[in-house]
């Protein structure tokens, strides 16, 4: 029998809807979030930055983190580059995915301080190329663009 909204409520929908296994790891050279927890920190914006900083902080749902983070910047609902304390932590990173989060956001931000770590990343990654899904270098690399412009 087919539930609908008008007859549930949004939680017991969800319970009985939910796909039960996202993959934490990607099939391809995509992620998949909670489309909810990104639409809610989102729509919340500015006050979710603390929320996001303590993830940051925290080493908790990094990947996850960013991308909300990357998606605050780009809805304007919050001034993400308060933030590049806590962000600046992982500019040392090997992980793919976190310096391709991390890039999309230091290119939407334009944070002078992160010019230098993008580099950095970029030269890390020449020297010893990530064996991953998908290449950082080309979000990296259009960052460090942006900043020329």
């Amino acid at each position: 029998m087919e539930h609908h909204l008008s007859t549930l409520s949004i939680n017991a929908y969800l319970q009985t809807n939910r796909p039960n296994n996202i993959p934490t790891k990607p099939a391809g050279n995509f992620r998949v979030f909670s489309q909810l927890t990104t639409d809610y920190f989102v729509k919340e914006g500015e006050k979710s930055l603390p929320a996001m900083e303590k993830n940051l902080k925290n080493n908790r749902n990094v990947v996850q983190t960013l991308y909300i983070l990357d998606r605050i910047q780009e809805k304007g609902t919050g001034d993400v580059a308060k933030l590049y304390p806590a962000l600046s932590r992982y500019n040392k990173t090997r992980d793919p995915e976190i310096q391709t989060f991390l890039a999309g956001i230091y290119r939407k931000t334009q944070v002078p301080d992160a010019f230098g770590p993008l580099v950095a990343m970029l030269v890390q990654n020449s020297l010893n190329p990530p064996k991953t899904y998908f290449d950082p270098n080309e979000e990296i690399g259009g960052a460090i663009i942006s900043y020329f412009s």
